[in-house]
């Protein structure tokens, strides 16, 4: 149930039949205080502007048609024109009886779904993840889990960086390590940033190493079978590293998502061929390039596009073309969202716009860059390790693992020692996603281990330890939740918050799907679990005194409030516990 949307819809029939235009904003939003009632319909003061008319007057012809008895106990005019709904307890709480007993806690599907192909994480095949994959990865991964929860069609995909010159260098590297009997998994790959390393210095210091490696780039690009046998076994053993990450992770993205730079090869020529024909790409120094006025800067210059380079070669540009016709005219897909770096934003503007010219994107087809800002240490430049270098996304999440074994080590338990590491995993874990999850996505943020970690405050192991108290309520009442069958009763302001929060999930993944933005989902379940131990300390349970039927009602509060903590955080790739 998304009672905002119920209220526009019903706003808006109202508005139309109070002589206001279709199509005039009805400014639905939630009420900051109680007292201004659970939501407000402020679009009066907009239309009577326009129409030159009172806004108060306007407002009561608004109410005046308005078909809200269903939900709403009373509505009435507010200041200049707003009108505030006051939701009925009895709506919310057959609203909630519904939602305890739906495996989805009341949110429906999609009434027309989407087709959405959704590119993320994207790591370069030639190095190990570094924490600049953290954002892309977990980001793309919780809209995806959101998408599919409300009923889309998704199609991951991995754009992984497993072409181009370095190639060459690597293979010659590989194949020259293979001839000396050098095992390729434990010993050739397993650091593939030494691996690259010392690759490079042979290309860079010995003579005719760098010869081969241009020679095996040719070979491979032209099909050559050795090559691409070399080739096949170093992006095997490496896309293995990016599943062990996957894995720690808790990442839904698997090898059939890979949809790499490779795979669209035989498609570049193609496309460089139907630039030319339709005049979008002109030679340039020997170049093919666009010229899009549409980005032209403040002296009026055109914004250069190269497409092809003047050897022939192609570049990420032409990759991203081609991905769009695949995508778009292929696999006819509705929306395509790329997760990916605040400064790559030009590049996929000027794709954007390229492809449209050209009919690589259908119109029908939303193309959505999803650009995402910087992770930061503490000193306000991007996140190094100390002594400057790039930091393995792996180490970070074992580092996390560790903190949060020492941090959980001063917490009284009688757990077992399985039982409390698989916990530190769970919220070390969980402590690294929600840190960065919790940020609006194009915002830089500082990595700070204790805030993080931190039992306090908007954090996942705040949360997954609100969970926990929430389950431990039906252990020490001795009884299972799902034999919970009572009415629910609303007559505490506390119990009419928490419903109404309750009964927002859908509104709250509606706005993450269609911003991908993951952080209101973060901000709902920290409003959430806070609500919660308001109504937990002003409304008791498990006290004597407390009537059967206000006890079952409470329970079945609780129940929806765990079950929602366990669902959204899920959606955001963050597993719970029983106990802590």
């Amino acid at each position: 149930m998304n009672i905002k949307s119920i209220l526009i819809e019903k706003a808006n029939a109202a508005m139309q039949a109070a002589g206001i235009p279709e199509g005039t904003n009805p400014a639905v939003t939630q009420s900051t205080r109680p007292q201004f009632g659970d939501y407000q319909i402020n679009g009066a003061m907009g239309a009577a502007k326009a129409l030159k008319t009172n806004p108060r007057e306007l407002a009561q012809k608004i109410i005046d048609n308005l078909d809200v008895a269903e939900l709403a106990e009373k509505t009435e005019i507010a200041g200049p024109g707003f009108i505030n709904i006051h939701l009925k307890p009895e709506f919310l709480a057959t609203s909630l009886e519904a939602a305890n007993n739906d495996a989805k806690l009341g949110v429906a599907e999609q009434a027309t779904p989407d087709k959405v192909v959704v590119d993320f994480s994207s790591p370069n095949l030639a190095k190990e993840m570094h924490v600049g994959h953290l954002r892309s990865t977990i980001i793309g991964d919780a809209v995806v889990r959101a998408l599919e929860f409300r009923g889309d069609t998704v199609i991951r995909q991995n754009h992984m960086g497993d072409w181009g010159t370095q190639f060459g260098m690597l293979i010659a590297h590989l194949e020259d390590l293979l001839n000396q009997g050098v095992d390729l998994e434990n010993v050739a790959l397993a650091d593939l940033e030494s691996f690259y390393r010392d690759a490079k210095k042979r290309f860079d210091d010995e003579a005719g190493f760098a010869d081969k490696a241009r020679d095996y780039v040719v070979k491979l690009q032209g099909g050559d079978a050795h090559c691409k046998k070399l080739w096949e076994m170093f992006i095997d053993t490496s896309v293995k590293h990016s599943e062990e990450v996957y894995g720690k992770l808790n990442v839904t993205l698997t090898r059939d998502d890979i949809m790499a730079e490779s795979a669209y090869n035989d498609r570049l020529t193609g496309v460089i061929e139907l630039l030319k024909e339709k005049g979008i790409a002109v030679e340039d120094q020997g170049a093919q390039v666009v010229f899009l006025d549409e980005l032209a800067n403040k002296d009026g210059e055109p914004s250069v596009f190269i497409v092809q380079k003047s050897g022939g070669g192609f570049l990420y540009s032409t990759t991203d073309l081609a991905a769009c016709d695949y995508r778009s005219n292929e696999l006819d897909v509705d929306r395509i969202l790329i997760f990916v770096d605040a400064r790559q934003g030009l590049h996929f503007n000027q794709v954007e716009i390229t492809a449209r010219k050209a009919g690589l994107l259908k119109d029908k087809t939303s193309y959505e860059p999803s650009l995402f800002g910087t992770m930061m240490g503490n000193d306000g430049k991007p996140f190094k390790t100390r002594t400057g270098g790039t930091v393995k996304l792996s180490d970070l999440l074992d580092e996390a693992v560790s903190r949060a074994t020492e941090k959980l080590a001063d917490r009284a338990s009688d757990l077992s020692d399985e039982a409390r590491q698989e916990i530190a995993r769970k919220v070390g874990i969980g402590a690294v996603k929600y840190a960065d999850l919790s940020k609006h996505r194009t915002s830089d943020y500082i990595f700070n281990w204790d805030t993080m970690l931190s039992f306090e405050g908007a954090t996942a192991p705040y949360l997954q330890y609100a969970y926990t108290r929430v389950r431990s309520i039906f252990r020490k009442a001795n009884m299972d939740s799902a034999s919970l069958t009572g009415c629910i009763q609303i007559q505490a302001p506390q119990e009419k918050a928490l419903a109404l929060k309750l009964l927002q999930l859908e509104e709250v993944l509606d706005l993450m799907i269609s911003e991908a933005t993951p952080h209101v989902l973060c901000s709902y379940l920290y409003e959430l679990a806070s609500l919660y131990m308001t109504f937990y300390e002003a409304c008791p349970i498990l006290k004597d005194d407390v009537a059967a039927d206000v006890r079952e009602s409470r329970l079945v509060l609780c129940n929806l409030v765990a079950n929602s903590l366990k669902t959204g955080l899920d959606l955001l790739g963050i597993e719970v516990m029983e106990q802590m």
